[in-house]
């Protein structure tokens, strides 16, 4: 039997490991911290009941990923949940806009900019399952669905300050920009509309839904498929050294690229050392989990009963926010994501008191507190909040690298955001996934197709990596 080994128990590489497992591999996942999960844990984080998401929340790609597809999760407990309103972007007037799952009903609530929003949308998202086989795999390979795709990526290589023109009113501009603020990129730089789009067709496509029980519930469904498999699962395991390890036929490291340098050492031709060394990482998050009775008191109806809350105003001043937040300026008014997962999930709360899960965006390595400054957004869109919190828990950057190594500097996304690093993530190469050391991979979220708790990175290496051990070329790939 073919073996091996996969360092790091996050979404992409248990993903990877029961790829590996349940096509014949003897798979070990070696894990540094006491619980698997990486980012698609969860936590009981304020009061005792309330689960709480450690980071990943929602998840518009992973429904229907291959990753997760392909193992036939639901056997392991795995169920998605969908909120009423998938997405709220409340404005200071007391309105505000929202998206939902269908695109008619989305273009209907934002009045004149509806057809707008159709027409730059709907051919994407209609064509959304298509369009899944090419941006959910390496940039460098023969597109499956050209056309498809070179629609797609017209809008998506726009910057989202010219993309937002396109979309007429104050509303339909902020619904937009938020969403393509996940990408914590300056949003007048090319491409920066390309998260946005993307998360948009997959809304449309297949709404934003929630794991029911938290995002945990992923990682246990993976790590079920590992075991069932014959696989080992070790935590409170850390791997300094390529040297550590025995000899086995692949090793695959979800790990940022900077930490695969380190382990790797000398083994790792000069090349690809400087490109890891060098690596860029983003601007940081800046988390605040709380405990709210009676839910957040939103001016606006929508916000209400949304699973996921934008919190900045108009997209004029979301743009003014990221640019001082991609400069290393903490600005007075950060852009804050909340999530009201329970809504969706209603077992995660207890009585009348409600999970609430928000992060603001903050400079990379941020070490003040942002705490005020994201409640204050919060509030300013929902008064009384304060007098509602019954328990919080907060993360700096600098805890959440603590809690996740791979959030280097408070970076969830996997790296810095800039036009060439989304096309060619880690590095410049065919195969992302090589590391130029035969049969050793990397799998983070610094690979594509970037964050989230869909396990595409980790599928993706575990391809690569079969595609070699069925080829013969098992040279041992440890010490």
């Amino acid at each position: 039997m073919s073996e091996a080994i996969v360092v790091g128990a996050g979404p992409n590489g248990l993903a990877c490991a029961a790829t590996l497992a349940e096509r014949g591999v003897g798979v070990t996942v070696l894990e540094a911290a006491a619980a698997i999960g990486g980012g698609a844990r969860s936590s009981e984080l304020t009061l005792p009941g309330l689960i709480h998401d450690d980071c990943s929340a929602v998840h518009p790609f992973a429904v229907e990923a291959p990753a997760l597809t392909s193992l036939g999760l639901e056997r392991h407990g795995l169920e998605w949940a969908w909120p009423e309103v998938d997405l709220a972007h409340p404005l200071d007037d007391g309105g505000g806009a929202a998206m939902y799952h269908s695109i008619d009903q989305t273009a209907a609530g934002l009045g004149s900019a509806g057809p707008a929003w159709k027409r730059v949308f709907a051919p994407s998202s209609k064509a959304f399952d298509a369009l899944c086989e090419d941006i959910l795999r390496p940039v460098m390979h023969l597109p499956r669905h050209p056309l498809h795709l070179a629609g797609f990526g017209l809008r998506a290589a726009a910057p989202a300050t010219a993309l937002a023109r396109a979309l007429g009113t104050p509303q339909a501009r902020a619904l937009f920009g938020g969403v393509a603020a996940h990408a914590f990129s300056p949003l007048s730089r090319p491409m920066s509309s390309s998260v946005g789009v993307g998360l948009i067709c997959a809304c449309h496509r297949f709404g934003w839904p929630v794991a029911r029980g938290g995002s945990q519930a992923i990682s246990d469904a993976l790590a079920a498929v590992v075991l069932e498999n014959g696989g080992r699962i070790e935590t409170g395991r850390p791997v300094r050294s390529l040297g550590e390890l025995p000899p086995v036929d692949a090793v695959v490291l979800d790990l940022m690229p900077g930490a695969v340098a380190e382990i790797a050492g000398e083994r790792l031709p000069a090349r690809v050392a400087r490109a890891y060394r060098r690596y860029r990482h983003g601007p940081g998050a800046f988390k605040v989990d709380l405990a709210v009775e009676g839910g957040v008191p939103w001016v606006d109806a929508a916000a209400r009963r949304a699973g996921t809350v934008h919190v900045i105003g108009s997209f004029e001043e979301l743009v003014a926010a990221e640019r001082e937040v991609c400069r290393g300026r903490m600005p007075a008014r950060p852009f804050v994501l909340v999530g009201q997962q329970y809504l969706a999930d209603p077992a995660r709360s207890r009585g009348d008191v409600h999970p609430v899960w928000a992060y603001a965006h903050v400079p990379h390595g941020y070490d003040g507190d942002a705490t005020e400054a994201l409640l204050d957004q919060i509030e300013r869109f929902a008064p009384g909040l304060r007098e509602r919190i019954v328990g919080r828990h907060v993360r700096s950057t600098t805890e959440l690298a603590s809690h996740n190594p791979n959030h280097v500097g408070g970076d969830i996304v996997g790296g810095a955001n800039t036009p060439l690093r989304m096309v060619f993530r880690p590095r410049f190469a065919l195969n992302p996934y090589g590391t130029g050391i035969p049969g050793v991979y990397i799998c983070s979220a610094a690979t594509p197709p970037g964050a989230g708790a869909h396990g595409m990175g980790g599928y993706n290496a575990a391809l690569a990596a079969l595609s070699r051990i069925v080829e013969g070329g098992g040279a041992a790939a440890g010490r």
